[in-house]
């Protein structure tokens, strides 16, 4: 596994807001408990708001701040993809404005996502793996309005490819990655996924209503 991916599993056990021990989860990810030290602090550094320490455990709050600067999604997908054609140039001045401008947007960005400013850097999530899946953005989010069934080809952290029928519920912005949160057919519950890991969205001529335990209120991460 990439340490990248691992970070963002670390994230998606954090965020119930529980008090994790670095042993269960250096267990679940198979790895050291001695990596998952250097990874909690990976992730502190990036300003992720961690809390807690070695031995004892480990949670994460929502920041809670006061954004000057309100963007819709739509306004922040355009933003997030020019930034990126930028961060990928070869001039290195383009490059530096775009770290820049990325910090000053992370920091007003609102509450709702799991963190303020700067959660994560360009060394953890580059630029070019969210731009991937921004093409996919208007039909994630018109099958979500529209409560409308979608066919995805998704390829796993492991590479695996793989096709399956999802009832979309829920997007959010990670600070470069977005996930889409949805009742997956294939497997009979609740998958996040990378929508820069989604090859294919194809929105299916079939619409569905809630039902107890598939709605976004009955999942628990």
């Amino acid at each position: 596994m990439r340490r990248t991916d691992r970070l963002f599993d670390i994230i998606q056990i954090l965020r119930d807001g529980k008090l994790h021990r670095a042993q269960d989860i250096a267990e679940t990810l198979e790895v050291s408990t001695r990596t998952i030290y250097r990874d909690m602090d990976t992730l502190v550094a990036s300003g992720v708001p961690v809390e807690g320490e070695r031995g004892v455990g480990y949670m994460i709050t929502e920041a809670i701040s006061l954004p000057p600067l309100n963007l819709t999604v739509a306004e922040l997908e355009a933003l997030n993809l020019g930034m990126a054609i930028v961060a990928e140039a070869a001039d290195p001045d383009l490059k530096a404005a775009a770290l820049s401008l990325t910090d000053k947007v992370d920091a007003v960005l609102p509450t709702k996502t799991i963190a303020d400013a700067d959660q994560w850097k360009f060394a953890v999530y580059p630029f070019a793996d969210a731009a991937r899946g921004f093409a996919h953005m208007p039909t994630l989010r018109a099958a979500i309005r529209a409560k409308q069934k979608l066919r995805l080809t998704y390829t796993s952290k492991e590479a695996r490819v793989t096709t399956r029928t999802i009832r979309p519920l829920h997007m959010e912005y990670w600070g470069r990655i977005w996930t889409l949160t949805s009742w997956c057919e294939l497997r009979n519950d609740f998958r996040v996924f990378r929508v820069d890991l989604i090859q294919t969205a194809e929105a299916l001529p079939e619409l569905f209503v809630d039902e107890p335990g598939k709605t976004l209120a009955d999942y628990v991460p």
